[in-house]
């Protein structure tokens, strides 16, 4: 016995792909939705994690603001407090300077200088004298110049032949010169450093 289907096949066929091709689309679809969705809880979470390490940063760094503000007025507390160091020890070394000034310039002025005013004004000395000869104040100069311990930067700032009198010698009144210098006083501190050293060789020239 012969069947014959007589139903549209064709047409039945067609529509089961079509159901196939939608269900597939489907599935891709919910597929990738469902990865978007898993990605962008991931970088939510990322973001979470970030933003909760830049909290950390953040007050660790507020922080460090706190202790450098801290160390930036300790400085400024330690430098004021040796600015006034430096204040009392200069006041308590410019006490003794004219003692120092005087006994320096008996020192180191040469025989034929004699000095009229001393003028000492903070660091600065003003001499005015009478002197026999210009070598003498040359040698005034050298000596304050070089070996004096208290005394630097000497600077001759006037020398004229003098209208007074000098010393007699075989009944002609020896010409005498008016000069005057200025000289720069050192501190205790930046003398005394040579004075000191200058001892130890002192004393070892003297054991040999």
């Amino acid at each position: 016995m012969i069947l014959i289907n007589l139903l549209p096949h064709r047409e039945e066929k067609r529509r089961l792909r079509k159901q196939a091709f939608f269900a597939g689309l489907g599935l891709s679809a919910a597929a990738g939705l469902a990865m978007v969705v898993l990605w962008y809880g991931v970088q939510m979470q990322m973001i979470s994690s970030q933003q909760a390490r830049n909290g950390v940063l953040k007050d660790a760094i507020a922080k460090l603001d706190v202790e450098i503000r801290d160390v930036a007025t300790l400085k400024g507390e330690i430098e004021a407090l040796k600015a006034r160091q430096r204040a009392v020890e200069n006041l308590q070394s410019d006490r003794n300077a004219p003692v120092h000034l005087l006994n320096e310039l008996v020192a180191q002025t040469p025989e034929g200088i004699y000095l009229t005013s001393v003028r000492h004004s903070g660091q600065n000395v003003l001499v005015t004298g009478l002197a026999q000869s210009n070598e003498r104040v040359s040698e005034f100069l050298r000596n304050t110049n070089g070996p004096s311990p208290w005394f630097e930067r000497p600077e001759l700032v006037e020398i004229k032949a003098s209208g007074r009198p000098g010393a007699r010698d075989a009944g002609n009144a020896q010409r005498l010169f008016e000069f005057s210098m200025r000289l720069s006083l050192k501190r205790p501190q930046e003398s005394l450093p040579e004075v000191e050293q200058g001892k130890p060789a002192a004393k070892r020239a003297a054991k040999g």
